[in-house]
C-alpha cells in the first residue's frame, strides 16, 4: 500500500497531478482546496504528498488521492466513513479548507455544507449526523497549522525583501539562504533572529 510519495511534479490537470517518483509516474487525484496551492507550483518542482490508497474487488483500478498533511488525510477518511460518500465523491466535495468544513459540521451549519461540490441537503444531514462531535480537532488544529504557515511565509518575504533590495543579493541566492536557515531553525519567528543566523553562517 502506498501512503507517502515524494517526487517531481510532471503534469497538472484540473483534478489530478502526475508525479514522477523513481522513474515511475503516479496519477494522483487532488482535492480542489489543495489543487489551488499546487497550481502555484511549476512543473519540475518537488512535491510531497500523503496518499490515501484504495483498491477493491468492485473497483479493481487503484485510486490514489493526495494530501499535504496527515491531518488532511485523516479528515478525508472520516468524511468517506459517511454512508453514500465514497472517495471519488469526497475528493470533489472538499473544495474549501478542512477547518471550515469541520467547523460547519460541529456547528451543524447545513447551508455551509451544501456549498461543497456534489453535496445536497440529504448528504449534508448525513455528514452532520455521522461526524458531529468528532470534528473539533480538525477545526482547531488545521486553523493553527495554517496560521503558522502564513506567519513563516511573511517572515521569509520580509527578510528576502531586505536581502534583495537593500543588500544586493540575487533572488535565488536569497531564497536558498533563508530556506536553509529556516529548515535548521524552524523555531525562528522574528526577522532579526533570521538575519543573525544567516550572517553567522
Amino acid at each position: 500500500m502506498i501512503g507517502y510519495l515524494k517526487g517531481t511534479l510532471l503534469k497538472k490537470e484540473e483534478e489530478k497531478v502526475l508525479l514522477l517518483v523513481n522513474n515511475i509516474g503516479y496519477e494522483i487525484l487532488i482535492p480542489a482546496f489543495l489543487m489551488q496551492k499546487i497550481n502555484a507550483k511549476k512543473t519540475g518542482e518537488e512535491l510531497i504528498l500523503y496518499i490515501y490508497y484504495q483498491q477493491t474487488e468492485r473497483q479493481p483500478k487503484s485510486i490514489l488521492i493526495g494530501f499535504e498533511t496527515q491531518e488532511e488525510k485523516k479528515f478525508f477518511q472520516n468524511i468517506i466513513s459517511v454512508a453514500g460518500i465514497g472517495p471519488l465523491k469526497a475528493v470533489k466535495a472538499i473544495n474549501i479548507p478542512i477547518n471550515e468544513i469541520a467547523a460547519a459540521i460541529e456547528t451543524k451549519n447545513l447551508e455551509k455544507l451544501k456549498t461543497l461540490k456534489g453535496i445536497g441537503e440529504s448528504a449534508a444531514k448525513k455528514i452532520i449526523a455521522s461526524l458531529s462531535g468528532k470534528m473539533e480537532k480538525f477545526a482547531t488544529h488545521h486553523s493553527i497549522e495554517y496560521k503558522i504557515e502564513e506567519t513563516k511565509k511573511e517572515l521569509k518575504n520580509q527578510v528576502m525583501q531586505v536581502l534583495i533590495n537593500q543588500l544586493g543579493h540575487k533572488f535565488a541566492e536569497a531564497d536558498k539562504m533563508v530556506e536553509e536557515i529556516l529548515k535548521q531553525n524552524p523555531e525562528i519567528t522574528e526577522p532579526e533572529k533570521l538575519f543573525e543566523q544567516i550572517y553567522k553562517k
